[in-house]
C-alpha cells in the first residue's frame, strides 16, 4: 500500500514529488512541453506502478543528454532536467539526482516495512516505552518545579531579610518571591516543551509513514540549534567591538569625572567653568560621549541589520520626534538655568506665588521647600518663564533677605514707625545686626503710607524663612502694643473733625531719637 501526491513547493512554477509520506525531488522545469505539475503527476503514477510489482528495489541513475535518469530495478521512474536545478542553493545536477535516489530508497525501504507486521509491532512497543517515559519525566518535571520553587522563595527571603540599611528593607520580598516563582515556572515550561517536541519526534519516527515527519521535527530542532549557534559566532567578534568601543567611552568619562569633580570641590576654577556649571557640564559631556560610542557601536550590535532591530529603531525614533517637545523644552530650560546662574541650591527664592529653598536644580525641574512642610516640584519652564525673586543673592555672606509690609495712619509719626520696625527686628533671632535693619517707604496712599523692613537673617542655627518672618511678626506686634500703636489701615468715609498730621513737637515719641 502507497501513499502518493503532488504538490506545489517553491511556487505556482514548482511541484514536489511526494511519496508514501516523503519528498522525492522537486520539479521546476518545463521538458518537451510538459508542465512540472504534469511531470510530477506521471512521476508518481510511474512509482506507484513499480511499486506494486517491486522485487529487488534497486535503485539507479543513468546520464543521458537531457538530464539524469531515476530507475526503479531497470524501469523508468523519472527524469531530472537542468531546469529542476535549485540554483540559489548552488546545487548540481548530480546533486540532486543522487539527493532522490537516496529518498527513493528510504521511500522502498519504508514501503516494505510497512507490509512487516513484526517490525510495526517492535516500532509500537518502542512507542509505548518512550510514551511511559514521557510521562514519567513530564511528572518529575512539575514536582520538581514545585520543590525548586518553594526552596528558591525561601533562599530568596532569606537572602533579602538581610539586606538592610538603617533599618530600611532594600528589597522587596513578596515582588522577588513572585519572580522567583515566574522564573522557575518559564524554565520548567521550556523543559517540557523540549520533552514534548523530542517524544513526538521519536515516535513518529517508529512508523515509516510518519518517519519523514520526525525526520523534519528533529531536522528543524538542529537547524534552529545550527543557526542560532552559527549567529552567535559570527556576532561574537563585533560583539567584541562594541564592547570595546563602550569600554572607551566609560574611559573617557572617567577621566572627565576627575577634572569635573576637582572643579566642584573648588580645588580647579577653569575659564566659565565652577561649581554652577560643573554638574550640567559633567551631564551634557557624559550624554554626549556615551550617545557618540552608541553610534558608533551600533553596526556592531547583534541583530543590528535585521528588520526588526530596524523597525523598533524607526518606531523609537517616531515616539521620540512626538513626545520629545515640551522634554527638549524643559531641558532646555534647565540647562539656562544652570548656565545663567539664575538660581543655585541652596538659595531663598520667589517664584511666582511659592517662596522657599532650593533643594534641587535638575534638568528637567526644580525642587523648593517652603518651611512650612512642603516641597514644591515646578517645571524648569515655568521658573524660567516666571519673575523670581532671589532672597540670597544680595545678602553678604550666607542667609537669606527677610522683608515684611505695614500700613499705619498718617497720626503716627513716621520715625516713631520706622524705631518701632527696627526695634521689632534686634529682637528675632537670626536678624543681623549688621548690615543693620532698614525701613523704606515704599508708598503713600490716600489714608496711610507703606513701610517696608528689610533685614538679612543668618542664624546660628539654620533655620526656615517661614519661622524667622512668623518671628519677626510677633515681634511686631509685642512692640507697637509697647508703644500703644495700633497697626491698622484706616479708611474714611467722609472728612475727619480735625485733621489728621503729627505736629513738629511729637516728631520723636518714643522710641524714636531726634537726629
Amino acid at each position: 500500500m502507497t501513499a502518493s501526491a503532488a504538490m506545489p513547493s517553491a511556487g505556482d512554477e514548482s511541484h514536489s514529488l511526494v511519496v508514501f509520506n516523503r519528498e522525492i525531488a522537486i520539479f521546476r522545469g518545463t521538458f518537451l512541453g510538459t508542465t512540472p505539475g504534469e511531470r510530477a503527476r506521471r512521476a508518481q503514477w510511474a512509482i506507484d506502478e513499480q511499486l506494486t510489482r517491486l522485487t529487488q528495489g534497486v535503485v539507479s541513475i543513468n546520464k543521458v543528454p537531457q538530464g539524469r535518469v531515476l530507475m526503479i530495478d531497470g524501469e523508468l521512474a523519472f527524469l531530472l532536467v537542468p531546469d529542476d536545478v535549485d540554483v540559489a542553493r548552488h546545487e548540481t545536477l548530480d546533486k540532486a539526482a543522487a539527493k532522490a535516489k537516496f529518498q527513493l530508497e528510504q521511500m522502498i525501504a519504508e514501503t516494505r516495512e510497512s507490509r512487516d507486521g513484526s517490525r510495526l509491532w517492535h516500532g509500537v512497543i518502542a512507542a509505548t516505552i518512550a510514551s511511559a517515559v514521557f510521562f514519567a519525566l513530564f511528572a518529575l518535571v512539575l514536582r520538581g518545579r514545585n520543590l525548586l520553587s518553594t526552596k528558591l522563595v525561601w533562599l530568596v527571603g532569606k537572602i533579602t531579610g538581610s539586606l538592610q540599611i538603617a533599618g530600611v528593607q532594600l528589597l522587596q520580598r513578596d515582588r522577588l518571591a513572585a519572580a522567583t516563582r515566574l522564573v522557575v515556572r518559564l524554565l520548567s515550561w521550556a523543559v517540557l516543551t523540549l520533552l514534548t517536541y523530542q517524544w513526538l519526534s521519536y515516535v513518529l519516527s517508529k512508523f515509516p509513514y510518519t518517519r519523514p515527519w520526525g525526520e523534519q521535527l528533529s531536522d528543524y530542532l538542529f537547524q534552529v540549534a545550527e543557526r542560532l549557534g552559527t549567529s552567535v559566532l559570527h556576532a561574537l567578534p563585533d560583539l567584541f567591538v562594541a564592547v570595546v568601543i563602550f569600554a572607551i567611552g566609560r574611559g573617557v568619562n572617567n577621566m572627565l569625572a576627575t577634572l569635573f569633580d576637582r572643579i566642584e570641590n573648588g580645588d580647579v576654577v577653569w575659564g566659565w567653568l565652577d561649581r554652577d556649571t560643573v554638574r550640567p557640564t559633567r551631564r551634557i559631556v557624559s550624554i554626549g560621549v556615551w550617545l557618540f560610542a552608541l553610534v558608533m557601536a551600533y553596526p556592531y550590535l547583534p541583530g543590528s541589520g535585521s528588520e526588526a532591530f530596524k523597525g523598533v529603531s524607526v518606531l523609537l525614533g517616531l515616539m521620540i520626534s512626538l513626545g520629545s517637545s515640551s522634554v527638549v523644552g524643559q531641558g532646555a530650560s534647565g540647562m539656562i538655568l544652570m548656565f545663567s546662574r539664575t538660581i543655585r541650591v541652596g538659595e531663598y527664592v520667589r517664584i511666582a506665588d511659592h517662596e522657599g529653598t532650593v533643594t534641587e536644580l535638575g534638568m528637567f525641574t526644580t525642587r523648593i521647600r517652603t518651611g512650612l512642610g512642603e516641597e514644591l516640584t515646578l517645571p524648569n519652564s515655568v521658573v524660567l518663564g516666571t519673575v523670581t525673586k532671589n532672597y540670597s543673592r544680595t545678602v553678604k555672606g550666607p542667609g537669606f533677605i527677610v522683608d515684611t509690609t505695614v500700613t499705619i495712619g498718617y497720626d503716627t509719626a513716621w520715625r516713631q514707625v520706622e524705631a518701632m520696625l527696627v526695634e521689632a527686628a534686634r529682637r528675632t533671632p537670626g536678624v543681623l545686626n549688621h548690615p543693620a535693619p532698614v525701613v523704606f517707604q515704599t508708598a503713600l496712599s490716600d489714608f496711610y503710607p507703606e513701610y517696608r523692613l528689610v533685614c538679612q537673617a543668618v542664624p546660628a542655627q539654620p533655620r526656615p524663612r517661614a519661622e524667622v518672618l512668623s518671628t519677626l511678626h510677633a515681634n511686631i506686634q509685642d512692640v507697637f502694643n509697647e508703644y500703644g500703636v495700633q497697626i491698622m489701615s484706616p479708611h474714611y468715609l467722609g472728612d475727619p473733625a480735625q485733621a489728621k498730621f503729627v505736629p513738629k513737637s511729637a516728631w520723636f515719641p518714643a522710641p524714636a531719637k531726634p537726629e
